[in-house]
């Protein structure tokens, strides 16, 4: 009786530390977009967002010519705002 006891706190232990703690997933497996959407969708929420932050990571940097552009096109509505469409006329047409 002792030793079913002792097993059963072993294998206990054993499953607990390996696998309630367990905090990293290794894949090496060709998965299409959704395939992966799908594999995300069943993580827990807390995992999610800890994809999610991975993905939009706020170290990423835009580059000074994307910059630029933007910067550009605010400038041209600020001096010419009767070239802009109004977005309702423009849906309309799609």
């Amino acid at each position: 009786m002792v030793m079913k006891i002792i097993s059963l706190f072993c294998l206990w232990y054993y499953v607990f530390t390996n696998f309630v703690f367990m905090e990293t997933i290794k894949l090496n497996i060709d998965l299409n977009v959704n395939q992966l959407i799908e594999a995300v969708k069943q993580l827990s929420p807390k995992d999610r967002l800890k994809v999610n932050d991975a993905i939009w990571n706020d170290t990423m940097e835009i580059p000074v010519e994307h910059q630029r552009i933007v910067l550009d096109r605010m400038a041209k509505a600020k001096t010419n705002p009767e070239r802009l469409l109004d977005w309702d006329e423009v849906s309309k047409g799609l």
